[in-house]
């Protein structure tokens, strides 16, 4: 593991060497803005600066756009022989008890202001969700849940199976932790295991059907460890950080190289900004293998591809934005993994608990759990906007009440859950494998800061519906197991009855009869809401090669999750990381063999 000393802010200071003649105090103005320059050494990485008062070279091998999951990564194995720039619109999570603490998930999703990590935007589906805005991406924001894609995926993708190996490990080795469970997870997993979720695969990486503990980016002192931590692998000298820096766009001219049939564009740059509004440009180095390589998720790089001309001509038109080059893949193919919440009452607390158990299914969907005590600000935040999408109706309204387990032999009473703490309630979610549902991105303006329109279309196709359906299923038989019972409520019609308006209100998701399939469909369809893994808008075979280049343009690649047609894994993090590494090993033998 990276042990990172943490201090408060390094400034670089010149000796009287630096001072100039007074013919020179032009010069020597600048010179101590260089001097004194911005260095976020708690990292404590020296080669972070803040894009207002950086100092760019002349020019670099590769230009990473989006210091993310994938591009810190990258970034770290390109700078073992080349020189590298990481542009990151974000800031630095080191020192952020809000990112770094597992207590503190909930607050660092609610905190939407314009500089949180977390920047908010809504699906044309009415979906809310988040964006990373923060070097080390998505990994700053999530669960911690770490778990790798199949086997089945690996190979469907054409990756070279040894080297993905070796790129799991290399970041495994760096961030990634075997969680303790404690008694509402170690329930769960046994809960899991009498539902049916089998064979019980213990403690795992391993993309597996079945019941199994995964990994975590929390230490067992319940310390996040993030994807910026791997730029400790990097080679300093080479490599230059640069936060608040957000990229405009793209710059191309044309390249008539040897072999082409024709001119075609290049990148050889992108322009972007400080947060002062300042522009700067940085520059490829002119050779012919240098490149920029987009890895600013799966919102950013289509984004960015659109803003800086390349997309389908009729999208750019309208918005007056020059076309580089027309290809209609770009922004087509996004997907979010439909996921469904079923909120537990408990008769006792509940521990604070991120995901760290799944169940996977044959039939193409995940469970999973946590609890509200480490979402209660967040979730607190949309208990409204839950319960607005429940039907009010009382004839509506079935047998089973949010996962309180029902004993009609039973008369023990259960308190208002109005007036219940969030520690007392668990989360008991389903996601759907895939998905196979997609939609598109469209820009609504000019500006990269504004957030592109997305349409995900959750549930248009049918085996969607069907995996959320047969989940749902499963969760109450887990709710229901012995395994859960010291976590669920006895009670009788009456109570439930009784106790049923509270708990909408308050948690907004009450179950139906899953006896009930039309019911069941229509809960999935009324509830439906994110667990954050969207992808797609920059997918392989549409937009990149299997190289990972933009096809038909030249020196520009992109990296990243909008590559992906599927979700890898019950978690994308851990592929996005390992994808990162591995087309940073892929690259550096292509141009050192």
């Amino acid at each position: 593991m990276l042990q990172l000393q943490h201090s408060t802010k390094q400034e670089w200071h010149c000796g009287l060497q630096c001072m100039p003649s007074i013919q020179t105090a032009i010069r020597f103005f600048f010179l101590i803005s260089y001097c004194s320059r911005v260095v976020y050494s708690d990292a404590p990485f020296p080669f972070i600066e803040d894009a207002r008062q950086s100092l760019l070279r002349s020019d670099y091998d590769y230009i990473i756009v989006g210091g993310g999951a994938a591009g810190c990564s990258l970034a770290a194995t390109l700078s073992l022989n080349f020189t590298v720039l990481v542009l990151e619109r974000g800031g630095v999570p080191f020192g952020n008890p809000n990112i770094e603490r597992a207590e503190n998930f909930g607050p660092n999703l609610a905190d939407i202001n314009d500089t949180a990590p977390a920047q908010e935007f809504i699906s044309e589906d009415g979906v809310g969700n988040r964006r990373a805005r923060v070097l080390g991406g998505g990994t700053c924001l999530n669960a911690g849940f770490y778990s790798r894609a199949s086997s089945d995926y690996v190979n469907r993708s054409g990756w070279d199976v040894p080297l993905v190996e070796d790129s799991y490990r290399w970041v495994e080795q760096q961030l990634v932790f075997i969680p303790d469970l404690g008694e509402w997870q170690s329930a769960f997993r046994d809960g899991l295991l009498e539902a049916g979720v089998l064979p019980d695969r213990g403690v795992t990486l391993e993309h597996l059907i079945g019941t199994k503990t995964g990994a975590s980016i929390f230490d067992g002192e319940g310390r996040r460890h993030t994807a910026a931590e791997l730029l400790g692998s990097a080679n300093s000298s080479n490599i230059a950080v640069l936060v608040h820096a957000t990229v405009q766009r793209i710059l191309f001219r044309s390249s008539c190289d040897a072999g082409d049939s024709g001119c075609r564009p290049r990148a050889y740059g992108v322009l972007f900004s400080d947060t002062d509004g300042t522009d700067h440009l940085a520059l490829l180095n002119p050779g012919n293998q240098s490149e920029v390589i987009l890895c600013a998720g799966a919102l950013g790089s289509p984004q960015l591809l659109l803003l800086s001309g390349v997309g389908p001509a009729e999208n750019l038109s309208p918005l007056g934005i020059p076309l580089v080059l027309d290809v209609e893949g770009v922004g087509k193919g996004m997907a979010d993994n439909p996921t469904n919440l079923v909120f537990v009452p408990s008769p006792r607390p509940i521990e604070s608990s991120s995901i760290k158990v799944v169940g996977i299914t044959d039939f193409g969907s995940f469970i999973e759990a946590g609890s509200m005590g480490s979402l209660d600000e967040f979730m607190s935040t949309q208990a409204q906007k839950f319960s607005a999408l429940v039907d009010p109706r009382p004839s509506k309204r079935s047998t089973v009440q949010i996962g309180a387990r029902i004993r009609a032999e039973a008369d023990t009473p259960i308190p208002s859950l109005a007036q219940s703490t969030f520690s007392q309630i668990g989360i008991v979610l389903e996601k759907v494998v895939g998905p196979l549902s997609s939609g598109e991105l469209l820009l609504r303006t000019t500006n990269i800061s504004d957030n592109p329109s997305v349409r995900f279309n959750y549930f248009t196709q049918p085996q969607d519906l069907e995996s959320c359906i047969q989940g749902m299923r499963v969760i109450e038989r887990v709710i229901n197991s012995a395994a859960m019972v010291n976590f669920t409520f006895r009670m009788n019609a009456t109570q439930i009855s009784q106790n049923l308006t509270n708990a909408v209100l308050l948690v907004g998701n009450a179950l139906p009869n899953t006896l009930d399939t039309d019911a069941l469909a229509r809960f999935c369809r009324r509830t439906v809401m994110t667990l954050w893994h969207y992808h797609g808008g920059c997918q392989v075979g549409r937009v990149v090669d299997s190289d990972y280049r933009v096809r038909g343009v030249g020196a520009l690649r992109v990296v990243d999750g909008s590559t992906f047609e599927f979700t890898p894994g019950t978690n994308p993090q851990a592929t996005v990381m390992m994808l990162g590494r591995y087309m940073g090993m892929q690259i550096l033998r292509e141009r050192l063999h």
